[in-house]
């Protein structure tokens, strides 16, 4: 092998989008071909990850018309984290570097030129992270900047305004193989791969067709995985907390005593209800996360495969 390249695409229920996609991200790879920087035979892999639409007869249709073209199918909807690391470790036996980007046409195709570059200037791990977000609405651009410095502050290493589209070597994929984790967060476990890494911005468009996979339930989720997954700060939250209310209430308690000496108590339904149901929430609350840590190590205790490949095509 000499710079063969795979882009690596998971797809859930794509069928609106997925021609396009294909013919777009092929001339791009034909002209890259053209101009030496990959190899000949590159591929395209796209990942179906359980669709219930026509995704994979597309992706089969692909297959058998052009050789650049690959697929993979998942026996059942893994989620887009196991469907890119499934599509990442099937191109790690066969190809000298991977690209990972969404199918919906919203990473900037453009942007593989620059990564194919700087694969070649000696980067091992190349992040794709967006310019600016002048496109997203007020509440997507608050929130997606508040996760990732809410991230920062618990001390997980991600790359800010970083997703999935980045570009790996064969020896950073076979560090990623290492990280045998059920619970999975990519933008997180990659940069813990090491090695050396460089940075191309690029513009996010619009998806080209089809509905975003990620409504804001999801989204939610996905934060709070990468969370949990990275840091147990919010445990010592909650013991922090709890020291905080213990030394509060020692405080009530001596005033307490104080106004029952004095003989000016009065009793407060208000404060004493107050009390209770902030207690109570906090308590809930805390066991809340606690049992999230707990849920996290029962599902590693299990080891359940991450993916099964039921069909490949790759000639």
């Amino acid at each position: 092998m000499d710079n063969r390249l795979y882009v690596v695409m998971p797809c859930y229920n794509e069928e609106e989008v997925l021609l396009e996609t294909a013919k777009q991200v092929k001339v791009k790879l034909t002209a890259l071909i053209a101009q030496a920087k990959i190899a000949i035979n590159s591929r395209i892999l796209f990942v179906d990850d359980g669709s219930k639409d026509k995704t994979w007869e597309i992706i089969e249709g692909l297959c058998e018309s052009d050789e650049l073209f690959a697929g993979i199918k998942l026996a059942h909807n893994k989620g887009h984290q196991n469907a890119l690391l499934a599509g990442l470790m099937t191109a790690k036996e066969k190809c000298d570097m991977a690209i990972s980007m969404d199918a919906d046409l919203q990473d900037d195709i453009n942007a593989i030129d620059k990564m194919v570059d700087e694969y070649h200037s000696g980067s091992d791990i190349v992040y794709g992270v967006r310019s600016s977000r002048k496109k997203d609405t007020f509440f997507k651009r608050t929130t997606a900047q508040s996760f990732y410095k809410v991230m920062k502050s618990l001390g997980v290493d991600v790359v800010y305004n970083h997703a999935d589209y980045r570009l790996m070597s064969r020896r950073a994929l076979e560090g990623l193989a290492q990280y045998k984790e059920v619970n999975l967060f990519l933008r997180g476990i990659v940069p813990l791969i090491g090695y050396r890494y460089s940075i191309v911005e690029y513009e996010r468009g619009e998806r080209f067709a089809g509905e975003s996979k990620y409504p804001l339930k999801k989204m939610l989720s996905f934060a709070f995985e990468g969370i949990t997954s990275f840091s147990v700060k919010p445990i010592r939250i909650i013991t922090a907390l709890g020291f905080i209310i213990f030394a509060l209430s020692i405080i009530a308690l001596i005033y307490s005593l104080i106004t029952k000496f004095f003989g000016t108590t009065d009793i407060g339904w208000t404060s004493l209800i107050c009390s209770i149901w902030m207690i109570g929430g906090i308590q809930l609350l805390s066991i809340g996360i606690i049992g999230e840590y707990v849920g996290k190590i029962y599902f590693e205790a299990k080891a359940r495969p991450k993916f099964i490949i039921e069909k490949e095509i790759d000639r």
